[in-house]
């Protein structure tokens, strides 16, 4: 069993805002390959499916960005998942737009969501860190509860595109080591 994490802000509010690209990513690839967020578990909204031969679990957590550890280590203790089984998508303003980086471990570094999921299951774990840059002179948390213009959704189709490939061999291998960006 794999778990893929999509992190964001639940509700309308926060649809198509630069925080919500983990929640968005997620989104694409349940769309894409036949999941339906239809319950309601570990805190967050989960689908559930097979892919490969391998049962994927998708988790919205419904707890807002800074608690999002809550709801990832209730789906790790309840399951009983190995750390190096869970994948979180989240948005990395410290990325150029577009940008994808893919790590096995490490720290949270400034994001919030990571952060309190460190705090709660440990570095030991993998994710996709989705590029939403950096503006100047702009107030960072204005900018992340921001919403993404028309013209960036259009070029954020392409990322996600790249994301579902490489989720897909994430499945396959069971893990995201080999995965390399640039070949998708």
């Amino acid at each position: 069993m794999l778990a893929i994490v999509g992190l964001g802000n639940p509700g309308k509010d926060y649809e198509n805002t630069v925080h919500n690209m983990g929640y968005m990513a997620i989104d694409h690839f349940a769309s894409n390959n036949g999941f339906s967020f239809t319950k309601t578990k570990f805190f967050g909204r989960i689908a559930e499916g097979m892919i490969n031969g391998e049962k994927v679990i998708l988790l919205k957590p419904e707890t807002y960005m800074n608690l999002s550890g809550k709801s990832v280590d209730e789906m790790r203790r309840l399951l009983k998942l190995d750390t190096s089984k869970i994948l979180v998508i989240c948005d990395d303003i410290d990325l150029p737009f577009g940008e994808i980086r893919v790590r096995t471990k490490g720290s949270a570094g400034t994001h919030n969501g990571m952060r309190d999921i460190v705090g709660k299951i440990g570095e030991e774990f993998p994710r996709f860190r989705l590029g939403v840059g950096r503006p100047e002179n702009v107030d960072l948390i204005n900018y992340v509860l921001s919403k993404f213009s028309r013209e960036k959704l259009n070029e954020l189709e392409t990322v996600f595109n790249k994301v579902d490939k490489m989720l897909l061999d994430f499945i396959k291998n069971k893990s995201v080591l080999g995965i390399d960006v640039n070949n998708y």
